[in-house]
């Protein structure tokens, strides 16, 4: 059985359970993080299609209920803070943000359908109450589904040994890319048939999926802790925890550097594929290739970043060299339009995947260094909040610079000479560039920092410990 299960769950994943925390109860946690992925592809992409084809709802709309979830996303360094100073009747500090971040979810998934369906109807005189719930329904299931997940990760990181922490985290966003994989085949297929009452039907079955594979993730996970319980225990005040989180500004600039360095990756997001097909004239089935040459280019980034941090290898300047290797990415990606070069398109957008997996996993090994020194909750709130913003925030800004610069363009308002329709693309690319180069200017004292400090101890992580 035991042999069975490794398979199962992959060798690299093998080794992440431990005497105190087995595999098969890692295993039973993780489903938080399925639930999350489910969330995550029914609000980006199932939902998000099915408004605008399917319903016809405007796009504009859309895209303004889509991003709403992104709201909830600063305050998860404020979830972490207050999980980790909770005073509950059993002695609870994760339990109970999870439970509430569950609850949301499941109110949100409620009501969204019936709004969907109302603000759809265009005769409908009352469209607006549509549109008003429709934007509650996102804001709570994003709401919870940024409650759940903070907490969630911090009560892996307290169940877990120091030692096992990286394999264990890793683990929890296998799962998470897992069920948005798992999801959204799923939902493509029982929506195949499309029609309002199998709409309302499958947003309340994610509803009660959501709620029933939390209940068996927490199942005794946080243990009874009736001391906890009837002890006074102070929560200091936000300011003055976070205060002492960023003492000495390492946490500061390592923040700084997630919020630049992933909006310098994030900006292109929805842009690679357009570009190459108005520009490079790249068929479909050549421009869906480009995601398969992101992820490779991620995956060996995981790889290297693993060997190199078991062997001493420091996360800041791993996540240097990744900012340093996406400027030289988008530079290719800009001058192949110059050349009219398919191939250098190709080799920049694998590389910007190569940036990305080292960046990341730079930041994250850095972030959980700075968790394992307390404030647990607050530290991955923080990451996440900071990395969930801009990427959101870089996406929108990055599609409306190119559809405001390319409209001007064509219009001929930038003069003649500026009327190529890969002038909007290419000002996003630079954009991320600069961001990228202010992202190495921040993260420099840290890089250097580390060097005196001398080498670092190994560290167990590799390509399964990214998200």
């Amino acid at each position: 059985m035991k042999r069975l299960l490794n398979f199962v769950i992959a060798l690299p994943f093998a080794d992440a359970g431990t005497t105190e925390l087995p595999l098969i109860r890692l295993l039973r946690l993780s489903l938080f993080q399925v639930s999350v992925g489910m969330a995550m592809v029914l609000l980006y992409g199932t939902l998000n299609r099915v408004m605008v084809v399917e319903l016809g709802v405007s796009a504009w709309l859309v895209s303004l209920m889509v991003a709403l979830p992104l709201v909830f996303a600063p305050l998860r360094a404020l979830i972490g803070h207050r999980s980790d100073y909770h005073h509950s009747a059993f002695g609870w500090r994760r339990v109970p943000y999870i439970a509430l971040g569950s609850m949301l979810q499941y109110g949100g998934f409620a009501i969204m359908p019936y709004s969907i369906l109302i603000l759809a109807d265009p005769s409908n005189n009352l469209a607006f109450i549509g549109q008003f719930f429709a934007a509650v329904s996102f804001l709570l299931v994003g709401a919870g589904l940024h409650t759940v997940q903070t907490a969630g990760l911090a009560l892996a990181t307290d169940l877990a040994t120091p030692e096992k922490r990286p394999r264990v985290v890793a683990l929890l966003y296998a799962m998470l890319l897992l069920g948005m994989v798992v999801s959204a085949l799923l939902f493509g297929h029982l929506l195949q048939d499309f029609s309002h009452k199998r709409l309302v039907e499958v947003v309340h079955a994610a509803a009660l999926a959501t709620v029933i594979m939390n209940v068996i993730a927490l199942w005794k996970q946080e243990s009874i802790d009736l001391k906890r319980a009837v002890a006074n225990i102070p929560r200091p005040p936000f300011r003055e925890t976070w205060g002492a989180f960023i003492q000495g500004g390492h946490a500061s600039r390592l923040l700084v550097v997630v919020g630049l360095g992933t909006a310098g990756f994030s900006m292109q997001e929805i842009l690679l594929e357009p570009y190459g097909a108005q520009v490079l004239g790249l068929t479909v089935s050549q421009t869906t290739s480009l995601t398969a040459m992101l992820a490779g280019g991620t995956f060996l980034a995981f790889a290297l970043s693993g060997y190199l941090l078991s062997h001493g290898g420091d996360s800041y300047r791993l996540a240097a060299a990744g900012a340093f290797i996406g400027i030289l990415a988008f530079a290719l990606v800009i001058f192949s339009a110059t050349a009219e070069s398919p191939m250098l398109f190709r080799v920049g957008t694998s590389m910007i995947g190569f940036g990305t997996g080292l960046l990341g996993v730079g930041t994250l090994t850095a972030a959980m260094a700075l968790a394992e020194r307390g404030h647990t909750g607050l530290a991955l709130g923080a990451w996440g909040a900071v990395m969930a913003t801009s990427q959101g925030l870089a996406i929108a800004s990055g599609g409306a610079v190119r559809d405001l610069v390319t409209g001007f363009a064509i219009s001929g308002s930038l003069g003649q000479n500026l009327i190529a329709p890969s002038l909007g693309y290419r000002l996003v690319y630079g954009i991320e560039i600069v961001l990228l180069i202010a992202a190495l200017v921040v993260i420099l004292p840290l890089v250097l920092r580390s060097r005196r400090d001398g080498p670092q101890s190994p560290s167990k992580f590799g390509l399964d410990q990214m998200p």
